[in-house]
Protein backbone atom coordinates (compact mmCIF):
# COMPACT_ATOMS: atom_id res chain seq x y z
CA UNK A 1 0.00 0.00 0.00
CA UNK A 2 0.76 3.60 -0.66
CA UNK A 3 0.20 6.74 0.89
CA UNK A 4 -0.20 10.32 -0.70
CA UNK A 5 -0.54 13.34 0.71
CA UNK A 6 -2.24 16.70 -0.72
CA UNK A 7 -0.12 19.72 0.04
CA UNK A 8 -0.15 21.81 -2.77
CA UNK A 9 -2.12 24.48 -1.62
CA UNK A 10 -1.05 27.80 -0.45
CA UNK A 11 -3.08 27.78 2.62
CA UNK A 12 -3.95 31.94 1.99
CA UNK A 13 -6.25 31.34 4.99
CA UNK A 14 -3.64 31.09 7.58
CA UNK A 15 -1.64 34.12 6.71
CA UNK A 16 0.58 35.13 8.19
CA UNK A 17 1.31 31.78 9.54
CA UNK A 18 1.54 30.44 6.03
CA UNK A 19 3.52 33.17 4.23
CA UNK A 20 6.70 31.65 4.22
CA UNK A 21 5.55 27.70 5.42
CA UNK A 22 3.26 25.08 4.03
CA UNK A 23 0.09 24.31 6.09
CA UNK A 24 1.18 20.75 6.40
CA UNK A 25 4.29 22.02 8.46
CA UNK A 26 2.38 24.13 10.68
CA UNK A 27 3.21 22.23 14.53
CA UNK A 28 0.37 21.41 16.55
CA UNK A 29 1.67 20.78 20.21
CA UNK A 30 5.11 20.56 19.26
CA UNK A 31 5.04 18.17 16.10
CA UNK A 32 3.85 19.09 12.62
CA UNK A 33 0.63 18.00 11.03
CA UNK A 34 2.78 16.44 8.36
CA UNK A 35 4.72 14.29 10.90
CA UNK A 36 1.41 13.63 12.47
CA UNK A 37 -0.39 11.87 9.37
CA UNK A 38 2.97 9.97 8.65
CA UNK A 39 3.06 8.58 12.33
CA UNK A 40 -0.77 7.49 10.92
CA UNK A 41 0.61 5.81 8.52
CA UNK A 42 3.46 3.56 9.95
CA UNK A 43 1.33 1.89 11.97
CA UNK A 44 -0.38 0.62 8.49
CA UNK A 45 1.81 -2.41 8.10
CA UNK A 46 1.72 -2.90 4.41
CA UNK A 47 2.56 0.93 3.77
CA UNK A 48 5.75 0.45 2.07
CA UNK A 49 6.08 4.45 0.30
CA UNK A 50 4.68 8.03 0.94
CA UNK A 51 4.30 10.39 -1.75
CA UNK A 52 3.71 14.15 -0.63
CA UNK A 53 2.22 16.57 -3.46
CA UNK A 54 3.17 20.28 -3.31
CA UNK A 55 3.79 23.14 -5.34
CA UNK A 56 6.70 24.86 -6.32
CA UNK A 57 7.02 27.90 -3.91
CA UNK A 58 6.87 25.21 -0.87
CA UNK A 59 9.10 22.09 -2.28
CA UNK A 60 12.63 23.43 -1.31
CA UNK A 61 10.80 23.67 1.88
CA UNK A 62 9.40 20.08 2.26
CA UNK A 63 12.20 18.44 0.46
CA UNK A 64 14.19 19.94 3.32
CA UNK A 65 11.70 18.44 6.21
CA UNK A 66 12.12 14.73 4.25
CA UNK A 67 15.66 15.04 4.51
CA UNK A 68 15.54 15.72 8.34
CA UNK A 69 13.03 12.99 8.83
CA UNK A 70 13.44 9.57 9.79
CA UNK A 71 10.31 7.21 9.41
CA UNK A 72 10.13 3.24 8.02
CA UNK A 73 9.29 3.45 5.02
CA UNK A 74 10.70 5.75 1.27
CA UNK A 75 8.81 9.87 1.26
CA UNK A 76 9.48 11.24 -1.81
CA UNK A 77 8.12 15.25 -2.84
CA UNK A 78 6.60 15.47 -5.53
CA UNK A 79 6.64 19.30 -7.57
CA UNK A 80 3.36 20.32 -9.51
CA UNK A 81 5.02 23.01 -11.01
CA UNK A 82 2.30 25.82 -9.61
CA UNK A 83 2.90 29.09 -8.00
CA UNK A 84 0.18 30.71 -6.80
CA UNK A 85 -3.87 29.67 -6.36
CA UNK A 86 -4.51 31.31 -10.31
CA UNK A 87 -2.78 28.16 -12.09
CA UNK A 88 -3.04 24.78 -9.35
CA UNK A 89 -3.73 22.08 -10.35
CA UNK A 90 -6.51 21.18 -7.83
CA UNK A 91 -6.72 18.39 -5.20
CA UNK A 92 -7.63 16.15 -8.41
CA UNK A 93 -5.24 17.50 -10.65
CA UNK A 94 -2.24 17.25 -8.32
CA UNK A 95 -3.90 13.29 -7.77
CA UNK A 96 -3.73 12.49 -11.47
CA UNK A 97 0.06 14.02 -11.48
CA UNK A 98 1.37 11.45 -8.92
CA UNK A 99 0.06 8.63 -9.85
CA UNK A 100 0.96 9.69 -13.99
CA UNK A 101 4.54 10.04 -12.46
CA UNK A 102 5.15 7.08 -10.04
CA UNK A 103 2.71 4.80 -11.68
CA UNK A 104 1.77 2.91 -8.29
CA UNK A 105 -0.28 -0.58 -9.24
CA UNK A 106 -1.02 -0.99 -5.18
CA UNK A 107 -3.76 0.50 -3.21
CA UNK A 108 -3.27 4.02 -2.30
CA UNK A 109 -4.29 6.11 0.76
CA UNK A 110 -4.62 9.75 0.08
CA UNK A 111 -4.94 12.41 2.62
CA UNK A 112 -5.53 16.53 2.93
CA UNK A 113 -2.33 17.77 4.15
CA UNK A 114 -4.15 19.92 6.71
CA UNK A 115 -6.58 17.27 8.54
CA UNK A 116 -5.86 15.81 12.20
CA UNK A 117 -7.98 12.72 13.06
CA UNK A 118 -7.90 10.53 16.57
CA UNK A 119 -8.88 6.67 15.18
CA UNK A 120 -7.05 4.39 14.16
CA UNK A 121 -6.20 4.35 10.56
CA UNK A 122 -5.72 0.28 10.73
CA UNK A 123 -9.60 0.31 11.02
CA UNK A 124 -9.98 2.34 7.77
CA UNK A 125 -7.47 0.42 5.71
CA UNK A 126 -9.49 -2.60 7.00
CA UNK A 127 -12.60 -1.60 6.35
CA UNK A 128 -11.82 -0.37 2.66
CA UNK A 129 -9.84 -3.87 1.88
CA UNK A 130 -13.04 -5.56 2.66
CA UNK A 131 -15.55 -3.24 1.03
CA UNK A 132 -13.29 -3.39 -1.97
CA UNK A 133 -13.90 0.02 -3.65
CA UNK A 134 -13.40 3.43 -2.82
CA UNK A 135 -13.90 4.49 0.58
CA UNK A 136 -13.97 7.90 2.29
CA UNK A 137 -13.44 8.87 5.98
CA UNK A 138 -16.76 10.60 7.17
CA UNK A 139 -17.53 12.38 10.67
CA UNK A 140 -20.48 13.64 11.82
CA UNK A 141 -20.64 17.16 12.35
CA UNK A 142 -23.85 16.94 14.16
CA UNK A 143 -24.95 20.75 12.72
CA UNK A 144 -26.55 21.36 9.43
CA UNK A 145 -25.24 25.25 9.34
CA UNK A 146 -21.51 23.70 10.25
CA UNK A 147 -22.26 21.01 7.02
CA UNK A 148 -22.72 23.70 4.58
CA UNK A 149 -19.03 24.16 4.96
CA UNK A 150 -17.87 20.51 3.60
CA UNK A 151 -18.36 17.79 1.40
CA UNK A 152 -21.52 16.05 2.24
CA UNK A 153 -22.21 12.33 2.48
CA UNK A 154 -25.42 10.33 3.03
CA UNK A 155 -25.01 6.75 3.36
CA UNK A 156 -27.18 3.30 3.20
CA UNK A 157 -26.80 0.64 6.40
CA UNK A 158 -23.87 -1.35 3.71
CA UNK A 159 -21.91 2.24 4.30
CA UNK A 160 -22.55 2.35 0.37
CA UNK A 161 -22.68 6.04 -0.70
CA UNK A 162 -26.26 7.36 -1.33
CA UNK A 163 -25.56 10.92 -2.03
CA UNK A 164 -22.52 13.50 -1.71
CA UNK A 165 -22.93 17.20 -1.87
CA UNK A 166 -20.35 19.70 -2.46
CA UNK A 167 -20.75 22.53 0.17
CA UNK A 168 -24.09 22.11 -0.39
CA UNK A 169 -26.64 25.38 1.05
CA UNK A 170 -29.16 22.84 1.92
CA UNK A 171 -27.47 19.89 3.51
CA UNK A 172 -29.15 16.37 3.61
CA UNK A 173 -27.11 14.72 5.99
CA UNK A 174 -24.21 16.23 8.25
CA UNK A 175 -21.79 13.24 7.99
CA UNK A 176 -18.54 15.30 6.51
CA UNK A 177 -16.07 13.99 4.20
CA UNK A 178 -12.71 14.21 5.91
CA UNK A 179 -10.33 14.50 3.03
CA UNK A 180 -9.38 10.63 4.08
CA UNK A 181 -9.62 8.46 1.16
CA UNK A 182 -8.69 4.61 0.18
CA UNK A 183 -8.43 3.53 -3.37
CA UNK A 184 -7.96 0.39 -4.65
CA UNK A 185 -4.82 -0.69 -7.29
CA UNK A 186 -7.47 -1.55 -9.32
CA UNK A 187 -9.39 1.69 -9.57
CA UNK A 188 -6.67 4.06 -10.05
CA UNK A 189 -6.86 4.61 -13.85
CA UNK A 190 -10.50 5.57 -12.71
CA UNK A 191 -8.59 9.09 -11.58
CA UNK A 192 -7.49 9.65 -15.35
CA UNK A 193 -11.13 8.94 -16.72
CA UNK A 194 -12.47 11.19 -14.34
CA UNK A 195 -9.81 13.74 -15.61
CA UNK A 196 -11.25 13.71 -19.41
CA UNK A 197 -15.12 14.96 -17.74
CA UNK A 198 -15.80 18.47 -17.80
CA UNK A 199 -16.18 17.83 -13.67
CA UNK A 200 -14.40 20.00 -11.51
CA UNK A 201 -10.76 19.00 -10.72
CA UNK A 202 -10.22 20.59 -6.93
CA UNK A 203 -11.94 19.00 -4.48
CA UNK A 204 -11.69 15.49 -4.41
CA UNK A 205 -15.20 14.85 -2.85
CA UNK A 206 -16.12 15.61 -6.77
CA UNK A 207 -14.42 12.63 -7.61
CA UNK A 208 -15.84 10.42 -4.93
CA UNK A 209 -19.66 12.35 -5.64
CA UNK A 210 -18.81 10.89 -9.24
CA UNK A 211 -17.19 7.15 -8.26
CA UNK A 212 -20.36 7.02 -5.92
CA UNK A 213 -23.26 7.71 -9.47
CA UNK A 214 -20.99 5.69 -11.72
CA UNK A 215 -20.04 2.58 -10.26
CA UNK A 216 -20.58 2.88 -6.13
CA UNK A 217 -18.31 4.38 -3.28
CA UNK A 218 -18.23 3.82 0.38
CA UNK A 219 -18.35 5.86 3.41
CA UNK A 220 -15.98 4.82 6.66
CA UNK A 221 -17.92 6.48 9.65
CA UNK A 222 -15.90 7.18 12.99
CA UNK A 223 -16.71 9.45 16.18
CA UNK A 224 -13.06 9.95 17.32
CA UNK A 225 -11.50 13.43 17.07
CA UNK A 226 -11.58 15.45 14.06
CA UNK A 227 -9.70 18.65 13.02
CA UNK A 228 -10.03 21.03 9.48
CA UNK A 229 -7.10 22.60 9.98
CA UNK A 230 -8.78 25.25 7.38
CA UNK A 231 -8.15 28.72 9.09
CA UNK A 232 -6.19 30.05 12.01
CA UNK A 233 -9.12 29.68 14.49
CA UNK A 234 -9.38 25.87 13.49
CA UNK A 235 -5.45 25.61 14.02
CA UNK A 236 -5.53 27.23 17.79
CA UNK A 237 -8.27 24.75 18.71
CA UNK A 238 -6.24 22.07 17.44
CA UNK A 239 -2.62 23.10 19.32
CA UNK A 240 -5.06 24.23 22.36
CA UNK A 241 -6.45 20.41 22.44
CA UNK A 242 -3.83 18.56 21.74
CA UNK A 243 -1.75 20.39 24.07
CA UNK A 244 -4.37 19.57 26.66
CA UNK A 245 -4.48 15.35 25.46
CA UNK A 246 -0.58 15.41 25.13
CA UNK A 247 -1.26 13.58 21.71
Amino acid sequence: MKGLILAGGYGTRLYPLTIDIPKPLLEVAGKSILTRLLEKLEQVPSCNEIYIVTNAKFYEKLESWRIKSKFRFPVSIVNDMTTSNDDRLGAIGDINLVLGAKKPHEDIVIMAGDNLFEFDIRDFVKFSEEKKGLSVALFDVSDKELAKRYGIVSVDKNSKITNFQEKPALPQSTLASTGIYYLPGSKITRIGEYMKTSNSKDAPGNFVRWMSETEGAFGFVFTQGWYDIGDILSYERANAEYKTKKI
